[in-house]
């Protein structure tokens, strides 16, 4: 506690002399002011460790100081000890309920204001350690959440992240008619990759593939990872044509893209989508069935193409 930096709010000379004397003799750093304004400036664009505020200031009392102090998210943390001639019940009362940590009338004795420092202090560190451990709780409870939804090699939502937003989008579809889009994209002949070249070389085609969905697709879409080698892409608010225009797009770039890992550096997809709402598709689930149903149905007809399901 000794380094720590005290503000003073005091515009008797004499006091406040006698008190900053007393308080670096004890290794505290005093900043010293005469007024409300310049206590406040201080404590917004400095670093303070606790304030030491006399109430009777000759511009501003220091009843709006504490008030401005605890109201302002940057300096609310900041213990206020109330220093004032005034010692009646309704003076400490007020002082406390406009957030005031601690009351101490003049005159005081050194021993005394010190050891009240020091347990404000004490109590400040105790509360920074407590925000601090939370703040720390918070991140580790956002990691884990964002493992919970991810796929960790391609960093896109897993399968269960997405059926859950199928199911959310399938429901708004039904409700108000809007048009949904369901892709299925798997990747060609990939066990054969494994195979020739290797998993490092796999999850590196993967990676890249996930790359080129992304950044072929709308903000609104949602690309994930369906399972191994196929990626399910939703499209709200998008019907049979527009569908078509990511979807060349994916294929295409796929076809052109050169993979890392591999001498020849070229891999094709197959792309199934279905649509909503249509009368045979009656759930969400039946909407990826689809999907992937009609994904099979261009890998049978030559794979590096883009196939319908149909509707009825």
């Amino acid at each position: 506690m000794t380094e720590a930096r005290v503000l003073l709010v005091e515009d008797n000379r004499t006091e406040a002399e006698a008190t900053k004397g007393f308080l670096e003799k004890y290794g505290y750093e005093v900043t010293w002011v005469e007024t409300g304004m310049a206590a406040l400036k201080i404590a917004k664009t400095e670093l303070v460790d606790i304030v030491l505020l006399d109430l009777l200031l000759p511009d501003i009392n220091g009843t709006e100081v504490c008030r401005w102090l605890k109201g302002n998210e940057d300096t609310r943390g900041i213990p206020i000890i109330m220093l004032t001639i005034k010692s009646s019940t309704e003076d400490k009362v007020t002082g406390l309920q406009i957030g005031a940590d601690d009351y101490l009338p003049k005159p005081y004795d050194e021993v005394e204001l010190n050891a009240r420092i020091y347990a404000n202090l004490r109590s400040k560190a105790l509360q920074d350690a407590l925000r601090s451990k939370n703040r720390a709780l918070q991140e580790i409870l956002k990691r884990v959440e964002v493992l919970a939804i991810t796929d960790p090699l391609t960093e896109l939502y897993n399968r269960r992240q997405i059926e859950v937003i199928v199911d959310r989008e399938f429901v708004r579809t039904k409700r108000y008619g809007s048009p949904l889009a369901c892709m299925m994209i798997d990747i060609d002949h990939f066990k054969k990759v494994n195979e020739e070249y290797g998993h490092k070389a796999g999850d590196l085609v993967l990676r890249e593939l996930s790359g080129i969905i992304q950044g072929n697709i709308r903000e609104v879409d949602t690309p994930s990872r369906w399972g191994g080698e196929e990626f399910l892409l939703l499209m709200p608010e998008t019907d049979k044509e527009k569908s078509l225009r990511p979807a060349s797009r994916i294929l295409e770039r796929t076809a052109a893209f050169t993979f890392p890992g591999m001498p020849e550096g070229r891999v094709t997809v197959s792309i199934g989508i279905a649509m909503a709402p249509v009368s045979n598709i009656e759930t969400a689930e039946q909407l990826i069935d689809a999907s992937d149903l009609v994904m099979y149905e261009a890998k049978r007809k030559g794979r590096n193409r883009i196939e319908f399901a149909k509707s009825s």
